[in-house]
C-alpha cells in the first residue's frame, strides 16, 4: 500500500473519529463511513494540512472515496 494511502487513512480516522482499520481503498467518506456535510469539508482540509497542498474546492468534491482522494492528492505532489 502506498504512503500516500496510508496518509489519506489517518487522515479520515482522525476526522470521522473511526479506526484505521474500518477504511478501505474503495470505501465510501458519506455511504460507508458516516461523513456528514461539515466532516466532508473537514476531510478536505485535513488532507491539505497532511499532504502541504491547496485542493480546488469544486474538483474536491468529486472526491467520494478512499482511493478517489488519493488519486486527486497525487495530482498535486
Amino acid at each position: 500500500m502506498s504512503g500516500t494511502v496510508n496518509r489519506v487513512k489517518k487522515v479520515v480516522a482522525e476526522v470521522l473519529e473511526i479506526s484505521e482499520i474500518q477504511i478501505e481503498v474503495s470505501s465510501e467518506f458519506v455511504g460507508d463511513l458516516g461523513a456528514d456535510s461539515m466532516q466532508s469539508i473537514e476531510l478536505v482540509a485535513g488532507f491539505e494540512e497532511e499532504f502541504d497542498i491547496e485542493m480546488d474546492e469544486d474538483d474536491a468534491l468529486g472526491v467520494q472515496n478512499v482511493q478517489d482522494a488519493v488519486t486527486f492528492i497525487e495530482k498535486y505532489l
